[in-house]
């Protein structure tokens, strides 16, 4: 039976369009689908739902072409006027945003002028809110930052050591990512593991394309491995992460290289695909591992080096450990990531239990951990679901 109350959830990129149609009351979505290639001529949107999928090429390869499309279809199914919000996906909150918030032009105006700390993801994730907007500015509309969740980092934790009048003058500091889904999987934690709200300790490992780790203490976060931008931390699909900057320095000086090229070189040709020559996907360097490719091989033990150090940074942040997380299209499904890491953990008293590893993928939550260690865990991570559950609390809050 169709629910008669949905929030429509926007992942806006630069060239995509990430959608989703989320009852309140409810796991599945009813709607999905992604518009892509936007900007080029062959720019087409997918829909997902219970009857399958079907794919059509936009009339104009522009955002608020496919935001009509998208709106079209939802009419269609007599889900438009189901919807009590939209919540839209924004990468960087700064220091001014330290939750969830209804879109006003006071607000639209502040996530503008922090463009500049996201400039390939804020003047997207805009792309979509000022459409949205226009063509449908009487439903609420609500913004959730990436960046939210990391607001209770104490200061120790988000000061960079250079001279501190950068940090009050360009906001030059630590914010950290991934925040609404490490916000939801330490819920979820607390909640399948019966621990006290407030008293606990969890490190969160969220593994994907982009990875980071999360200390969170008592429900908030007090440690993160990204820092100003995504670059910093763990190493990704296409991210360097932590490089030693006079190593940078030295590579300009001996290529030449401006600094726009040498930050598009650590963001776009870096990580596994850097380092590889292959490819940036954890799977396909997996399958070339078992191959005996050296390369694919050195790229994932470079990976599992440096997630392994951080866990243990991560640690050191919290009173208490009561479970370490697994969570993102790689934590969720690369038992091999797993079981690499941990053996570099026992020295914490960490054991894996190989069948409860190789049974947990594809979704499906679960310990991996051995009886006699520390409970290491793997939860699905739902950031689509945390955001409709904001924007749906924000639309319908008293003070509205």
């Amino acid at each position: 039976m169709m629910s008669t109350t949905t929030v429509l959830v926007i992942n806006c990129g630069s060239s995509s369009l990430k959608f989703s149609v989320l009852p309140l009351e409810g796991e599945t979505p009813l709607l999905s689908g992604l518009a892509e290639r936007l900007g080029l001529d062959n720019a087409a949107i997918t829909f997902k739902d219970e009857a399958g999928k079907t794919t059509q090429l936009l009339a104009q390869p522009t955002h608020h072409c496919a935001l009509q499309t998208l709106f079209a279809v939802l009419a269609e199914k007599a889900l438009l006027s189901s919807l009590c919000a939209i919540g839209h996906r924004v990468a960087h909150g700064g220091s001014e945003f330290q939750r969830s918030v209804l879109l006003t032009p006071a607000v639209i105006d502040q996530i503008r002028q922090l463009a500049p700390l996201a400039p390939l993801h804020n003047p997207a994730n805009l792309i979509g809110i000022d459409t949205a907007l226009a063509l449908l500015p009487a439903l609420p509309q609500v913004a959730v930052f990436d960046t939210a969740f990391h607001q209770t980092l104490p200061p120790e934790a988000f000061t960079y050591a250079i001279p501190l009048e950068y940090r009050e003058r360009y906001k030059i500091r630590r914010y950290g990512f991934h925040g609404t889904s490490h916000r939801f999987v330490a819920a979820e934690a607390v909640r399948l593991l019966d621990l006290d709200p407030q008293d606990h300790g969890l490190v969160i490992a969220h593994l994907g394309n982009g990875s980071s780790l999360c200390a969170v203490r008592n429900g908030q976060s007090v440690d993160t491995t990204m820092g100003m931008t995504p670059l910093e931390g763990l190493v990704m699909g296409t991210r360097c992460g932590d490089v030693d900057f006079g190593a940078m320095a030295y590579l300009a000086t001996c290529s030449g290289q401006s600094v726009e090229a040498l930050s598009e070189m650590a963001n776009n040709r870096s990580g596994l695909l850097g380092l590889s020559g292959l490819s940036s996907d954890c799977r396909t360097l997996q399958e070339a591992r078992a191959k005996g490719d050296a390369r694919a091989t050195l790229a994932i033990d470079v990976m599992v080096h440096r997630l392994a150090r951080h866990l243990g940074g991560q640690f050191a942040a919290l009173h208490r450990l009561d479970a370490l997380i697994y969570t993102g299209g790689i934590g969720e499904n690369s038992a091999l990531v797993r079981e690499l890491t941990l053996a570099r953990l026992e020295i914490f008293g960490f054991r894996l239990d190989r069948n409860r590893n190789q049974a947990i993928t594809g979704g499906a939550a679960g310990t991996i951990s051995a009886d006699d260690s520390p409970t290491v865990m793997v939860i699905p991570t739902n950031e689509e679901k945390m955001i409709a559950q904001d924007a749906a609390r924000l639309a319908t809050a008293p003070e509205r």
